[in-house]
């Protein structure tokens, strides 16, 4: 999967704070992602992340996967 610093993530399951879409800050064989909703910045393993990608958002395009 193509995952680049600065995609935007929609995830399967929402955050405590209602908000589905995740700003990617770093890859590697972890990401760390932070809550466009509350700000919350997490490191989660890329399998993990992967398995709960639902869209890739890039600069307005939107990529389902």
């Amino acid at each position: 999967m193509d995952i680049r610093v600065g995609d935007e993530l929609e995830l399967k399951k929402e955050h405590p704070c209602g908000s589905r879409r995740w700003q990617v800050l770093r890859v590697g064989m972890d990401f760390r992602l932070r809550c466009l909703g509350c700000g919350h910045e997490l490191m989660i393993p890329r399998s993990k992340a992967e398995k709960s990608v639902k869209k890739i958002i890039r600069g307005g395009e939107d990529k389902e996967t």
